[in-house]
């Protein structure tokens, strides 16, 4: 007995020494999402503002594909030093369910920070000959499978939104999976997609009048878009949301996830961070670590229910 507790006291002086000198070097944040979106524009600001907190630079690096979820896939290889931060979208709580992944959510990450989340909107060219979801649905009744719509990949909030919407409305729309905003509004705006359920990526080119919002899934109206219906005011219930946060892998130290914590927080909280959130209409969303690991476990078993009502659970 009195070899283990020496043995967990000098474990405890490690880790708490190794602590006191985090971070000696840059910390990597992974981006889920590519280049040129508004998560990345989001996740960039937000490294660049924890940066000046945490006494070392913030490193943005993109990681996308796989609806988001291969930041998550990357912390169970990473060393557990704090060094290797990733957004967690909620679909690395969902795709478990789905398909086989390479992580599982409860046990290889450690949750730092709750921190953003989206708008998402139903949106068209502005020259679209739907002025509005009735005409969307009319015209999806009388060509089935030959509207398309893009999403942020298989599984994303989008994709299960639009699917349930569609099922109620007993229409069939063409899924066309992209990796993110960026390259799903330039597919729609080059006339090669017809509609987008995208977040508010599309504000400038709504604003610009290349793009029109049809309806948006909040539960209330957006601030950025007053003036359009949510798809419960429309009369079809479907509200979707979808947070994101920061993990790390899940052995690393309990100081150095305080030392994160308390940086990124920071950042957070900053005008380089919340004024690009503000630019793209997304809410803050902090969550504290122990609050956000809570919230990821029930969200998980949330999850899993909303998939097996859906009929996709995975093929074990």
């Amino acid at each position: 007995m009195k070899h283990v507790l020496v043995g967990v006291a000098t474990l405890l002086f490690a880790s708490l020494s190794f602590a006191q000198n985090f971070p000696a070097r840059p910390v990597t944040l992974l981006v889920t999402f590519p280049a040129g979106g508004p998560t990345d524009i989001a996740g960039r600001a937000l490294a660049e503002a924890t940066s000046k907190h945490l006494g070392q630079p913030v490193v943005g690096e993109n990681r996308p594909g796989a609806t988001g979820t291969l930041g998550a896939a990357a912390l169970v290889n990473a060393r557990p030093d704090g060094y290797t931060v990733s957004m967690i979208p909620i679909t690395a709580l969902r795709l478990p369910h789905m398909e086989n992944v390479a992580f599982d959510p409860i046990k290889d990450i450690r949750y730092v920070m709750g921190v953003s989340g989206y708008v998402f909107a139903v949106i068209v060219r502005a020259d679209a000959p739907w002025k509005n979801m009735a005409d969307l649905v009319a015209a999806a009744k009388a060509k089935p499978g030959e509207i398309s719509y893009g999403s942020h990949g298989i599984g994303g909030s989008v994709h299960l939104a639009t699917e349930e919407f569609s099922a109620a409305q007993g229409i069939k729309l063409n899924h066309i999976p992209y990796k993110g905003s960026a390259d799903m509004l330039a597919a729609m705006l080059g006339g090669h997609l017809n509609v987008a359920v995208d977040s508010t990526g599309a504000v400038p080119h709504v604003a610009a009048g290349k793009a029109r919002v049809l309806a948006v899934y909040t539960e209330k109206r957006a601030a950025v878009w007053p003036d359009v219906l949510t798809m419960t005011e429309l009369g079809y219930g479907i509200v979707s949301t979808s947070p994101y946060g920061i993990g790390v892998p899940a052995a690393t130290p309990p100081a150095v996830v305080k030392v994160l914590h308390d940086a990124f927080k920071k950042g957070l909280e900053d005008p380089i961070h919340t004024r690009t959130l503000e630019k793209y209409n997304q809410p803050l969303w902090y969550l504290s670590s122990e609050d956000y690991t809570r919230w990821a476990r029930e969200q998980y078993e949330k999850e899993r229910v909303i998939i097996e009502r859906l009929g996709l659970t995975r093929k074990k």
